[in-house]
C-alpha cells in the first residue's frame, strides 16, 4: 500500500474531492483526519469513512479551531506526513455588484486560512512530508463573474511555490492539483433548478475536449500520487485535471474544428 502508516490531514474532507481523497488515502493504508464545518455532511462522512478516521468540525477561517483540530490529529495519530489543503468557497462576484464583505470572505477562507493552516501544521510535519493545495483552472481561464475566486486560486499557486522553496531543505514537497469541471456540490449549485443544471452541464461538456465532466475520484487519484513516494522528486508543480480544457481547448466540441483540412 502506497500510504501505509502515513498520517494525513484533509481540510474540507466531508464532501466532494476531499471525501473522495480521504477514501483513497485510507484504502492505501493512511490514517486520516478530515475537517469540515457542516455538521450534516460531517456526520455522513463519518459513516462512510468508518471509526478509524478522525472527523473534526472546524471552520478554516476560525484559526483557534484549526489549531485545536491539528492538535487533536497529532494527539491521535502522531505527526503529519500529508496535508491536503482542500477546503474553499467559490461564490460569484461580478464586477459592479460584488461586495467587499464577500470578496474578503473568499480571500480569507481560500488564501489567508491556507497560509495559517500551514503555519499551524509546519511544526508537526515530518521531514519529507507532502503538502497538496487544491487550485482551480479558474486562476487561468478568465471565467467572467468569478474574479475573487480566480484571485484566491492564483494566490494559492504563488504561495505553493514560495512555500516549496522554504520547506525544501526538510524534504517537504508542496504541490498543487488544479481541477477543472468536476462533479461536486459547487458545480451542482451553479444553477438553481434541475432543468437549469441539465442545460448548464450540457453546455459545459461542449467546452471540455474529453466531452464529459470529471469525477471527484479522478482528482483524488492525482492527489494520491502527489501524496505518495511515487512523486518523490515532484516539487512546486501543478497538475491539471480538466479533461484538456486548458491544454487542448481547440479539441472541445464547441469549436467544431475538423481534425484536418479536407
Amino acid at each position: 500500500m502506497r500510504l501505509k502508516d502515513k498520517v494525513a490531514l484533509i481540510t474540507g474532507g466531508n464532501s466532494g474531492i476531499g471525501l473522495a481523497t480521504a477514501k483513497r488515502f485510507m484504502a492505501e493504508g493512511a490514517r486520516v483526519a478530515v475537517t469540515g464545518r457542516n455538521a450534516k455532511t460531517l456526520k455522513a462522512a463519518a459513516k462512510e469513512l468508518g471509526a478509524n478516521a478522525l472527523i473534526l468540525r472546524a471552520d478554516l477561517s476560525d484559526f483557534p479551531a484549526v489549531e485545536k483540530a491539528v492538535a487533536e490529529t497529532v494527539e491521535r495519530f502522531g505527526n503529519l506526513d500529508i496535508v491536503f489543503a482542500n477546503a474553499g468557497i467559490g461564490p460569484a462576484t461580478p464586477v459592479g455588484t460584488g461586495s467587499i464583505e464577500k470578496f474578503e470572505e473568499i480571500l480569507r477562507v481560500n488564501v489567508t486560512s491556507t497560509f495559517f493552516l500551514m503555519q499551524i501544521v509546519t511544526p508537526h510535519l515530518n521531514d519529507n512530508a507532502s503538502v497538496i493545495f487544491n487550485g482551480s483552472i479558474s486562476s487561468i481561464n478568465g471565467r467572467p463573474g468569478f474574479s475573487a475566486y480566480a484571485a484566491s486560486k492564483g494566490a494559492l499557486r504563488a504561495m505553493a511555490r514560495a512555500m516549496a522553496s522554504e520547506l525544501s531543505s526538510r524534504g517537504i514537497r508542496v504541490n498543487t492539483v488544479v481541477p477543472g469541471s468536476i462533479q461536486t456540490s459547487m458545480l451542482a449549485n451553479a444553477a438553481s433548478t434541475p432543468e437549469g443544471r441539465e442545460i448548464f452541464q450540457k453546455r459545459l461538456k461542449k467546452t471540455i475536449p474529453l466531452r464529459r465532466i470529471g469525477d471527484v475520484e479522478e482528482v483524488a487519484n492525482v492527489v494520491l500520487f502527489l501524496a505518495s513516494q511515487e512523486s518523490s522528486f515532484v516539487q512546486a508543480a501543478e497538475i491539471v485535471v480538466d479533461g484538456g480544457t486548458m491544454g487542448a481547448p481547440l479539441g472541445a466540441e464547441i469549436y467544431g474544428l475538423p481534425l484536418y483540412d479536407q
